[in-house]
């Protein structure tokens, strides 16, 4: 079949492939041998036609947050162009495309009152984050965005477009759902919408070079233990440049925020937060009532294309003195920039749900991502194995959405059960294996 007269299609050398295989992580490269920049789900099927039919390993890429390392000399299925967001406000569900951000669902969500289980960055593709469980800044309310998934439309490897709910394929779409893009392309999902117009939000900012990060941490960890599960948390730490497009009181500082989403009334947030306000004199407070619109200023999140490596690690509970040493290994003292962060979890996350999102007993997250300016892969891993040894008792595995950039083990993002589970579902369903992640489940 002659796909260039009927589809967008590039092959390396034409005009426009550059441009195509381009995403927000430019760390890494992959030059797939042809591109399908899919406009609608019979593209789709072509694409993943073509592939089996010349044995070619597939990868998906909407925005190019992550890495889609199975398309390197294969074929990449270019999502972008299918970013349709389709609200049905008495339902409170949205259907959103594959190339969908989360910041356009929830500008279209936002005139109905209603908000998207997005995460802290509205440039984030919505597929592929659900599909990797989806750990939003208000996950200790409502649980994980997979937990609330209605349904899927997938091709997978046989070019079957699929309709996939939990009724009609309950273990397809079991696997689905934190299995990440392994069993097929999803091209539409069915996502509920939650009833929230506004929250209470933002970050507070210590300097970590003048106040003691590690006391900062005991604070910000003793803190947690009073908070209802409607407030959901995070502690960042990072050097940042001394950039002149950065903010004075950013430049080259170390700071230690907490960041806070919380959906009850501005008063009682302004009452529970009162104790991260005596841990010392804050540098910035961007606590405050906010339409949730204007939810990515919580993180402030870089919203422009740039190289990093990063990876994570899930824990049963946070041995502060641990993770007080990590701090020390990735601050100022630290050869390179790295940025931590440290997620409370539990609450709605550890509730039981039909999907394949592993370690629902962690009671933390944390996560270092390491910009590769001025560094590279190998001196980022290092650092990382070393920052991550030391919490090694209280690890149960990583998260893969959070294996950023270079996602290149596939060891420990699934207990053993779910593993095995996934591995039958992928002999069912993609047996050649042509959706080669960067991990694997056999």
């Amino acid at each position: 079949m002659d796909f260039t007269a009927q589809r967008l299609v590039f092959r390396p050398g034409d005009a426009g492939y550059d441009e195509e295989i381009a995403g927000f992580q430019t760390g890494f490269a992959t030059r797939p041998a042809i591109v399908f920049g899919a406009r609608s789900t019979d593209d789709v099927v072509a694409a993943v036609s073509y592939a089996a039919a010349h044995a070619l390993p597939i990868g998906v890429q909407a925005t190019g947050h992550g890495l889609p390392a199975a398309s390197e000399g294969g074929v990449l299925v270019s999502t972008r162009r299918m970013d349709s967001v389709r609200v049905d406000a008495a339902a409170r569900t949205v259907t959103v495309g594959a190339g969908a951000r989360w910041g356009q669902v929830a500008e279209a969500a936002a005139p109905h009152g209603l908000a998207p289980l997005n995460g802290s960055a509205p440039g984030v593709g919505a597929v592929s984050y659900t599909l990797g469980g989806g750990l939003g800044i208000l996950g200790r309310e409502f649980g994980y965005a997979a937990d609330h998934v209605r349904s899927l439309d997938v091709v997978t490897a046989d070019g079957t477009p699929r309709h996939v709910t939990a009724d009609g394929e309950p273990e397809l779409f079991w696997g689905l759902l934190g299995g990440g893009a392994n069993l097929g392309v999803v091209t539409d999902l069915e996502i509920d919408l939650v009833p929230v117009a506004r929250l209470y939000g933002g970050a507070i900012a210590f300097d970590g070079s003048a106040s003691d990060p590690a006391a900062l941490l005991r604070g910000y960890e003793a803190w947690t233990r009073t908070l209802p599960d409607e407030l959901t948390s995070s502690l960042s730490a990072l050097v940042y440049p001394d950039l002149p497009q950065l903010p004075p009181h950013l430049r080259g500082r170390y700071l230690v925020s907490v960041r806070v989403a919380f959906t009850g009334t501005a008063a009682e947030g302004e009452r529970l937060v009162a104790p991260l306000r005596e841990l010392g004199d804050a540098v910035s407070d961007t606590l405050r009532e906010m339409p949730y619109a204007e939810s990515h200023t919580i993180h402030s999140d870089p919203d422009f294309p740039h190289a990093y490596y990063g990876d994570s690690v899930v824990l049963s509970g946070l041995d502060v003195a641990a993770a007080g040493e990590l701090l020390a290994l990735t601050g100022p003292a630290a050869d390179a920039m790295h940025v931590v962060q440290i997620n409370q979890l539990g609450g709605a996350l550890a509730r039981p749900a039909q999907n394949a999102v592993p370690f629902r007993d962690a009671g933390w997250l944390i996560r270092i991502l390491s910009p590769l300016d001025g560094t590279d892969v190998a001196a980022a891993r290092t650092v990382h194995a070393q920052a991550f040894g030391l919490v090694a008792p209280q690890t149960l595995g990583r998260s893969l959405n959070f294996a950023f950039g270079g996602g290149d083990r596939p060891d420990g993002l699934y207990d053993p059960e779910t593993r095995k589970r996934l591995a039958e579902l992928k002999a069912t369903y993609d047996p050649a294996n042509l959706f080669r992640r960067n991990y694997d489940v056999s």
